[in-house]
């Protein structure tokens, strides 16, 4: 039987960024191939994994997914099994997600259930983005889910509770990166020059409109900079700069609303500033909109088993299980972990008693699915 505090450790010792988890997927495989039997079949896409089990009498494919990448976050925890990939860390819980899902394959092995299973172990969730390209593959598609689920740790809730909705539960999400590019000179002789620091600052300002008299103002949309570098030294004007942040919607059509009036703002900025202006998208996550009657199998699956269920509050937080859902009828569901440090946080510690109320909960909608 698998230790899964041990397996959690271990994981959480080695994270590695987005398609990058060459050491994660060499751990996960091991760990299966103990497990493995006649009934299993294994496939390897990029550095993520595909894990089919064989059910007694199949009538359909369910499919659950586990995110497998870390963060570029320096860990803080001073925990004996901290990270040991400096400037990486598991402070999204993905270290969980991974060791519930070797959990509940082991589970579906060892009690064979009617329906056949999918177990996706996918990379790059943080980012660039593992899900649609995945979704695309040829592999996925040998065993495509006619459902699909998934679970995401959280740190406000307490240990033996879960949480979801009907509806949207995770928003829409792009990376926004925007380059100035100006012209340099002595900070003695501002008018010979073309300063980009005053230009994107300026444009942050201007950013804020967007949202405020461009958006339906009963729908949700954040645009933010979390990041602008510029310049090199105190007494030379800036040649270039960068912002750095990310835009959120609640509904799909908005975010290019406020793509269309970002492109838009800059060309007026080209002109006003006399400058060049580019901007890349980086990643973009669709909405992540669970299915009601899904979402009341959940709760059905639930009953008798002493995990709390809580209705959630939709969040403005991304997801890429999103692109899976846009396909395959799913939901996803948060697992309350307890800890005072939240998601992305260099000090999150779950309390691990919370793997085996996700294991519980994970397979109980296994089962209730092939009913």
């Amino acid at each position: 039987m698998l230790n899964l505090q041990q397996i959690r450790r271990d994981l959480h010792q080695i994270p590695e960024l987005g398609f990058q988890e060459t050491k994660t997927q060499q751990y996960l495989v091991s760990k299966i191939k103990e497990l493995q039997t006649e009934r299993v079949s294994i496939q390897l896409w990029k550095t993520g994994i595909l894990v089919f089990v064989k059910g007694t009498a199949p009538k359909k494919i369910i499919g659950f997914r586990a995110d497998i990448d870390g963060l570029p976050i320096t860990e803080k925890t001073n925990l004996s099994f901290a990270s040991q990939h400096e400037g990486r860390m598991h402070a999204c819980g993905h270290d969980f997600h991974m060791t519930i899902a070797l959990g509940a394959l082991e589970r579906v092995i060892s009690e064979p259930i009617t329906d056949d299973c999918l177990f996706i172990f996918q990379p790059a969730e943080e980012g660039p983005g593992g899900a649609l390209p995945l979704l695309q593959s040829k592999e996925f598609n040998t065993w495509r889910p006619d459902v699909i689920f998934a679970l995401h740790i959280a740190p406000e809730l307490p240990v033996g509770t879960v949480a979801s909705k009907p509806g949207l539960l995770f928003a829409n999400t792009s990376e926004l990166f925007i380059d100035f590019i100006g012209k340099g000179g002595h900070a003695a002789y501002p008018h010979i020059a073309k300063d980009m620091t005053v230009a994107a600052s300026s444009f942050i300002v201007q950013m804020q409109q967007i949202v405020s008299r461009n958006i339906n103002p009963l729908e949700s949309a954040v645009v933010t900079v979390g990041k602008m570098e510029s310049g090199y030294v105190q007494n030379a004007i800036a040649e270039t700069a960068r912002l750095e942040g990310t835009i959120r919607t609640q509904h799909p059509e908005t975010i290019h609303i406020v793509k269309k009036q970002l492109e838009k703002l800059m060309k007026g900025f080209e002109i006003a500033y006399d400058c060049s202006i580019e901007v890349d998208y980086g990643a973009n996550y669709y909405q992540v909109y669970n299915q009601a009657d899904m979402v009341e199998k959940f709760q059905q699956a639930l009953d008798g088993s002493g995990i709390e269920y809580k209705q959630a509050e939709a969040a403005m937080t991304g997801e890429d299980f999103g692109y899976f859902m846009k396909e395959i009828p799913g939901f996803m569901f948060w697992l309350g972990v307890n800890s005072p440090f939240g998601l992305h946080d260099a000090q999150l510690n779950p309390d691990e008693e919370a793997l085996t109320i996700g294991l519980d909960a994970v397979t109980r909608m296994i089962s209730q699915l092939s009913e």
